[in-house]
């Protein structure tokens, strides 16, 4: 019943709004399409591979393996 009640008013709305106002109304109604519709990401890894990356970057920070913040700073200004 509420869904006929919302429908309803959207119905009764409607005919009040000028052709700008029902454009943007439509252009937001299809944004939530859009993201209902769009697929999800599946690249996902397991808590072991992620345990694995991590302990992997551990060992490359205790060996020297890494950028300071400064070196990072003057790296990017290259991009």
């Amino acid at each position: 019943m509420a869904t006929m009640s919302l429908d309803n008013q959207l119905q009764k709305y409607w005919p009040l709004l000028g052709k700008e106002e029902k454009q943007s109304i439509l252009t937001f109604i299809k944004s939530f399409v859009k993201i209902k519709d769009a697929p999800q990401p599946t690249n996902r890894i397991s808590i072991e591979e992620y345990n694995k990356e991590g302990y992997e970057a551990l060992e490359r920070v205790k060996n020297g393996q890494f950028y300071t913040h400064e070196e990072v700073e003057e790296m990017s200004k290259e991009w």
